[in-house]
């Protein structure tokens, strides 16, 4: 039999029977569909992790309190046992780095910006120094930002993101304007470019002021972080690290030997860590993925077994034509591949729909990978295959006559 006959009836015996056939395939479908949702809204998370903290700069890193990212209570408790880094060590980092390009440091909390009548609650309210908005790679798009004069005279003006913008100005220009942060009224200098959302979550609701006003409100005890631009990657970047390691101990009156009780981050730890994380969760995906293949599997063996009893009949006949066993086993094989290539289809199909919606419902970034269709698609077939030798087997060893008296 050729290989194109028996495709051809294989996609016959899908169609003939289609609730059999939908039965037969699920397994396989949800098996496919879970790999590559997953592969999707890994790959999608990983390249928006990358492109947010790489617009920061590769030459730029960060000295804070805690890590960014904490994965147990033990560590927390650990890390909030740890000294602030305060006003102070800022100051002795700008004035004694000699390797650093540009440094600024940020407060932040949560509070509610008011305009007349209309408000934004849950908003980010942040203490910039003048240097900041550059160091995080914020444009300025309407206005200006903040200035050493801002930070000196704790000016109270502020830059505001596009929700603000969007929420307290429709159809006003925003330059000029007042509002309130948590009861203090600010003057509004500048706007910034519409940064989107994050897993769900928008960047743009936000207000920035000069450090020092922040401060008058909300007082200099807590701990802010500390931004440090390198001027270049590479060697040049670990050496101003290593030039601030050493400043920030001296000034917190470390001892030779002590672990550092701060934590010194570059764009490469943060994209290193999250992809840890998403290579963890995909292994599990992926486990679970699998489980559904082998059910998929085995449903096919099955039903490969149920076709082998009724076309036993024909196997006689293809038989005693001068079928070798190799031919039956062959035919047999090429149709439960195909329909496991089928289900795999339906499966890449369904699992870009399944990370398409979670995008547009809870904003989850996700990317196409091209290598993951192929691999699930792979992975169907391979199925289709190993499940289906059992059955073609059978169907190749059947003795002619007895096949040929079957009823």
């Amino acid at each position: 039999m050729e290989f194109k006959e028996a495709v051809k009836i294989a996609l016959q015996s899908l169609w003939a029977n289609k609730l059999r056939s939908v039965l037969t395939l699920l397994g396989v479908v949800i098996g496919v569909a879970s790999v590559i949702a997953v592969v999707t809204l890994v790959n999608g998370a990983n390249t928006f992790v990358a492109t947010k903290f790489s617009s920061y700069g590769a030459d730029v890193f960060t000295v804070s309190k805690t890590p960014q990212f904490i994965t147990s209570s033990e560590d927390y408790e650990r890390f909030q046992k740890r000294k602030n880094i305060l006003f102070p060590d800022y100051q002795y980092i700008a004035e004694n780095c000699k390797r650093c390009v540009g440094i600024g440091a940020q407060q932040a909390t949560v509070g509610k910006i008011v305009r007349g009548t209309q408000s934004v609650t849950d908003s980010s309210i942040r203490g910039y120094t003048w240097q900041m908005p550059s160091l995080q790679n914020l444009n300025i798009v309407q206005g200006r930002g903040l200035t050493e004069a801002d930070e000196e005279h704790a000016s109270h003006v502020a830059i505001i993101g596009t929700d603000i913008q969007e929420h307290l100005f429709p159809g006003i220009d925003p330059l000029g304007q007042d509002l309130r942060v948590d009861g203090t009224p600010y003057t509004v200098v500048g706007i910034s470019e519409k940064q989107g959302s994050t897993f769900g979550a928008s960047q743009d609701n936000w207000v920035a002021v000069p450090l020092t006003s922040f401060q008058k409100s909300y007082g200099t005890s807590k701990t802010l972080t500390v931004y440090v631009k390198a001027g270049e990657a590479g060697p040049r970047l670990e050496a101003a690290a290593d030039e601030v390691r050493v400043l920030v101990r001296t000034e917190r009156h470390d001892g030779p030997g002590d672990v550092d009780d701060f934590e010194l981050d570059t764009n490469n730890t943060l994209v290193g860590f999250f992809s840890t994380v998403t290579k963890s969760f995909g292994a599990v995906a992926g486990a679970i993925a699998l489980i559904s293949l082998v059910v998929g599997g085995i449903v096919i063996m099955n039903i490969m077994l149920v076709s082998v009893t009724e076309r036993t009949r024909e196997i006689g006949i293809r038989k005693a034509l001068g079928a070798r066993p190799r031919d039956i086993l062959l035919q047999f094989l090429i149709e439960s591949a195909t329909m496991a290539l089928v289900g795999g289809v339906f499966g890449v199909l369904g699992g870009i729909l399944v990370a398409l919606i979670v995008t547009l419902v809870a904003g989850f970034p996700s990317t196409i990978a091209p290598w993951s269709v192929f691999v699930g698609l792979l992975m169907a077939t391979s199925t289709g295959i190993f499940f289906g030798v059992y059955p073609a087997r059978k169907a190749a060893m059947l003795d002619p006559i007895v096949a040929l008296r079957a009823d």
